[in-house]
């Protein structure tokens, strides 16, 4: 029986149905009539028409309320939704302590040359390029799809416009510098990068991690080629080895022909070494051309190896470890020249790599970074403390008569010992130490511990020059004097080196953490202020507009206006910031020297409170004085703060908040409770018990109703103002919660509870404070959040954090809907759960790494993309080998029928054009990116090699793609070589395989050639018109010349670096 006024959807999608259908006795359907939507069917009708056109069996039955039907909701239910939040611009931050910084010359961009350079560093999950001269931000790479940190950075020398950044997931990206894309991605390693290397023709790139592998990457193909296995700690060190070429392979014979004497413009060289150093003090040599490792030695004495230098011409390393010891390493270029054939052998006389000697810098901590400079004799060498060292490499010349000078002496001091001397002819000189070949130079004091340094190159500058990466957050650049100068300058007296530092960017960041944070009433200034520096923000562009210096800062709010901030700082004094003239109004001793944990402004501006450590709550009214101007007679107004009453309590205050209807004063107090006053009379209204550690914060809704509290406790809780009950507590974060709010002035009524929480690890979260529901967990920051702010109507939300960031969080254009927003988040807890259970193959029982010989293993590493990649190859061929074969069978019986019926296909090709079903299977293929294509293929059972081979032989005979096809080709044998031995099945198949890359083969061999011989024409006709004199043709008079000229002024052996897909 349908009632007149609620219709429960059920009912209505049946009498739609019924509207639809022809009325008794009539063959036509109903008729539109009054009252009734065309489109909606019955479910238009009014109340009046429903009852006229379902009667109720009796009066009595039509007016009583309907018992509601099972499986039917007696009201519509609406779901609520929420605004999402998504991350916004970040900015504060120069550069990270967990990445590296490489300076770039202006001469290799096209940008406006400045004179001092770039740098380029890594800021969290983002790389910045900064003019160092300027201070200003240049460009910006951040890849969407990445959250994890920057750890490594290299710049490719063949092309100086290509950079790779390794970050903490063990991945790796190489960037474009000029259009800031990625030119390709790879991933192979298990845990955060710790070192990059590029080769001098940018074709491959070595990469060092902390899972203790280290892969080589054919950039030119974009696959990994060997992972080299050996070392039994994280790796700290990676460099190329250039040997000179000496035999060259006959094109008559398989034996390798001795080159002979050649003279220096003639050597030609390669790199087929290559050198590494891990923390566990071993440094060792690898041999590329058959992956291996060749040599192996201690660096270190003391356990720990922790730095590599190489030197600009590759024939000497310093390696470093603990307690400040280097040692110097000789690299015998000639001996790796012939160490595999020797090794080959078994003849291997002598060690490639010999230790030369041990040194001892000043300072005794940790040394992280050798770098020598590439055009003159000094090597930078620093740890982790506030300086560089400097240190001179003696010439021939200087270490001849240094040893001179110390025989004379020697007999000086034995003359005057009265011992028989030999004589002077017969007393020789002796051999040079490594103390008398590098001696310390000067040491560069840097604003902050050091995290990297690069020398700076520039032409016509007579100076050393030095940039370094501070883990405080800032880049210097130091000018100091060089050898030559100083002796020229002293005539000959000594000196000591002088250094100054000439640049710096500092300014776009904190040098220490941000602990508190406020924002104008506007939302378009922010105050931020740390330890020393209180910075005000424009929001929308996120510059700094004044860095003012004050004290250890620990609260802080804008006063109405906008034009004056209220610090509260450490030593208990409270300062006045005039920000428009960037002066200090006033500083008052407000609580004795006790910190001020925190203040509050009234909701009717007229007054502040201040908390402190004091256990006093101090309350201050805003007074507008006249001054008198100073040897005039005119007067200015200026803000005075005036103390009103005091509030004593019996434990420190840690945080303060009015309600806003300006009845109630919270208080949270260390004995972990929450002590709610009224403002007028200042007695105890309530007492909030419940918390199990101190209230770090609160905040009180916008309407008054409800306090939230958060704690040290990992807690956040949510009381009601009336009765002072705990509606819910739940355990919010894994780490002390440091902030809580609500949206001060929420636009609709029914966001006046939602309410924000951060915390000291790592993650903001926003909460609905009336069905105490998680809403949104947002991550981004690489530590602890020490302070939040959120925006007058909730529109955005900043924090500030330990990586030196603060960070934006505003509102998107979508709703999140908790339902969803759960099993999104189950979604994405499921796939780090599998992606951590793909490699469990990686490590064995015991926790140590599988395979920890000396080993070449394949370098790939398979996560949910490639899994993903995997299935859509194997749902491909389970689609389209039946389609092949029943088109492949009408192709035939149409030829003998030409009036046979069209097949009925698969709907997923009719979906796609009618596409064949080979072309599916290569369109599938080709959208896999490369890098990723031999983790893909990995995934494929051996059951799905007859379908795979029987579309690459096609692709082959038919030259779509035969690069692609052969590629997959050759590593589906490698993988499944000894089962494709064992079987007779694939025989077939693979013979048609191997028929079609022999004609394609064969094919690109005959172009070659003829394109080879094409150009021997070519270049004949231009050397016969150049000595016939004539200047005409391709090439003028003197082009051939010119070209030569340039090519030798080129380094030799240095390609263009292009990237090709052999996709």
């Amino acid at each position: 029986m349908i009632g007149a006024c609620l219709v429960c959807p059920a009912t209505l999608n049946w009498l739609t149905r019924r509207n639809r259908t022809c009325s008794p006795g009539s063959e036509t359907p109903l008729d539109d009539g009054p009252g009734r939507d065309r489109h909606a069917g019955i479910c238009a009708l009014n109340p009046k028409e429903l009852q006229e056109k379902f009667p109720a069996v009796d009066k009595k039955s039509a007016g009583r309320r309907r018992r509601p039907i099972k499986g039917c909701a007696a009201t519509p239910t609406m779901v609520r939704s929420y605004r999402r939040y998504e991350a916004g611009p970040t900015f504060g931050t120069v550069c990270s302590a967990t990445s590296n910084a490489v300076w770039v010359s202006d001469a290799t961009s096209s940008r406006t040359s400045t004179g001092a350079g770039r740098a380029y560093v890594g800021a969290n999950e983002d790389v910045l390029a900064w003019d160092i001269k300027k201070g200003e931000l240049l460009s910006r790479w951040n890849d969407k799809e990445n959250k994890s940190e920057v750890t490594a950075l290299t710049q490719c020398a063949a092309q100086p416009d290509l950079f790779a950044a390794g970050y903490n997931d063990g991945s790796i990206r190489v960037w474009d510098a000029l259009s800031g894309q990625i030119v390709v991605s790879f991933n192979g390693h298990r845990s955060a990068i710790t070192h990059l290397q590029f080769d001098r023709e940018g074709a491959r790139l070595a990469s060092g991690s902390r899972d203790t592998d280290i892969i080589l990457w054919n950039l030119l193909s974009e696959t990994a080629e060997f992972r080299l296995r050996g070392h039994k700690d994280q790796i700290t060190g990676l460099s190329f080895i250039r040997t000179p070429i000496i035999r060259h392979q006959s094109p008559h014979t398989d034996e390798a022909v001795d080159l002979g004497a050649q003279s220096e413009s003639e050597i030609e060289w390669e790199e087929k070494y290559l050198l590494s150093t891990s923390k566990d003090s071993l440094i060792k040599l690898w041999d590329l051309s058959s992956p291996h490792c060749v040599e192996t030695h201690v660096a270190q004495t003391n356990g720990e190896c922790w730095a590599l230098g190489i030197s600009p011409d590759g024939e000497g390393c310093i390696t470093a470890g603990n307690d400040g010891e280097l040692k110097v390493w000789r690299l015998d270029l000639n001996i790796m020249s012939e160490l595999s054939q020797s090794v080959a052998e078994g003849t291997k006389k002598s060690d490639a790599l010999t230790g030369q000697g041990i040194l001892h810098r000043q300072g005794k901590d940790r040394t992280i970074g050798i770098v020598f400079h590439p055009k003159q004799d000094y090597i930078a060498i620093h740890g982790s403390e506030k300086a560089v060292e400097l240190w001179r490499i003696r010439g021939g010349d200087e270490v001849h008569r240094h040893m001179q000078r110390k025989k004379r002496r020697r007999r000086e001091k034995a003359a005057a010992a009265g011992e028989t001397l030999p004589s002077e002819a017969s007393d020789a000189i002796g051999t040079p130490e490594m103390t008398d070949v590098f001696v310390p130079y000067v040491i560069v004091r840097t604003g902050g511990k050091v995290r990297s340094c690069a020398w700076i190159v520039q032409k016509g500058s007579k100076s050393l020059q030095l940039m370094a990466s501070t883990t405080n957050n800032q880049l210097e650049m130091y000018t100091a004097t060089t050898y030559k100068a100083l002796q020229q300058k002293a005539g000959g007296s000594k000196e000591a080196p002088d250094y100054s530092r000439h640049l710096a960017v500092d300014i776009p960041g904190h040098r220490s953490d941000v602990r508190t944070l406020a924002l104008s009433s506007d939302d378009r200034m922010l105050a931020s202020a740390s330890s020393g520096q209180l910075k005000i923000w424009n929001l929308k562009t996120q510059s700094c507009l004044r860095t003012l210096e004050c004290g250890q800062a620990l609260c802080s709010a804008f006063l109405p206006g906008d034009r004056i901030v209220l610090l509260g700082t450490k030593t208990g004094d409270l300062e006045v910031w005039d920000i428009g003239t960037s002066t200090l109004i006033e500083s008052i001793p407000a609580h004795e020297g006790q910190a001020i944990w925190t203040l509050a402004v009234h909701p009717d501006g007229k007054s502040v409170v201040t908390g402190s450590a004091d256990k006093s709550a101090k309350f201050w009214r805003f007074d507008v004085v006249e001054e008198d101007i100073p040897g005039t007679r005119r007067t200015t107004q200026r803000l005075k703060l005036t103390q009103t009453r005091q509030l004593k309590l019996s434990d420190d205050i840690l945080s303060l908040c009015f309600s806003p209807d300006e009845r109630l004063l919270a208080v949270a107090t260390l004995d972990n409770t929450v002590k709610i006053f009224f403002v007028d009379s200042l007695k105890l209204f309530l007492t909030l018990y419940g918390h199990k550690l101190p209230v770090l914060n609160l905040s009180i809704s916008s309407d008054s109703k409800l306090i939230a509290t958060c704690s040290a406790d990992k807690n956040v809780r949510i009381w009601g103002l009336d009765f002072g009950d705990c509606h819910k507590a739940f355990f919010a974060h894994n780490d002390s919660v440091m902030s809580v709010s609500f949206i001060p002035h929420p636009v609709e009524r029914d966001e006046a509870h939602i309410l924000f929480s951060a915390s000291k690890d790592g993650v903001l979260k926003s909460w609905d404070g009336e069905k105490f529901e998680q809403i949104q967990r947002l991550e981004g920051h690489k530590g602890e959040v020490w302070a939040m702010i959120v925006g007058r109507t909730g529109e955005t939300v900043i924090t500030a954090s330990h990586d030196k960031s603060l960070r934006t969080w505003q509102v998107g254009d979508d709703l999140i809907f908790l339902e969803e927003e759960r099993e999104r988040e189950l979604e994405e807890q499921y796939e780090s759960t599998m992606a951590a259970n793909l490699d469990r193959d990686y490590v064995d029982e015991t926790g140590q790494q599988a395979g920890t010989d000396e080993v070449a293993t394949a370098g790939g590493k398979q996560t949910i993309t490639t899994l993903t990649h995997g299935e859509k190859i194997i749902e491909a061929l389970e689609l389209s080998l039946p389609d092949l074969e029943l088109m492949s069978t009408y192709s035939h019986q149409k030829a003998e029928n030409p009036n046979l019926a069209y097949p009925q296909r698969h709907p997923q090709f009719l979906a796609l054009g009618n596409i064949a079903a080979e072309d599916y299977v290569l369109s599938v293929l080709r959208k896999i990116p490369s890098p990723a294509l031999n983790d893909a293929l990995l995934v494929l059972p051996f059951s799905q090699l007859p379908a795979m081979f029987t579309f690459l032989a096609l692709f082959l005979q038919r030259r779509t793609f035969p690069e692609l096809a052969w590629r997959v080709t050759y590593f589906l044998l490698q993988a499944h070589m000894n089962q494709i031995v064992s079987s007779t099945a694939l025989r077939p198949l693979l013979e048609d395989v191997l028929r079609g890359y022999e004609e394609w083969q064969e094919a690109q061999r005959k172009l070659v050639g003829f394109n080879l011989a094409g150009l021997e024409v070519w270049g004949r006709d231009v050397r016969e018109a150049e000595k016939g004199g004539e200047g005409g043709g391709f090439v003028g008079e003197t082009g051939v010349e010119e070209e030569e000229e340039e090519e030798r002024r080129t380094e030799k052996g240095r390609k263009k670096r292009a990237f090709a897909s052999v996709a």
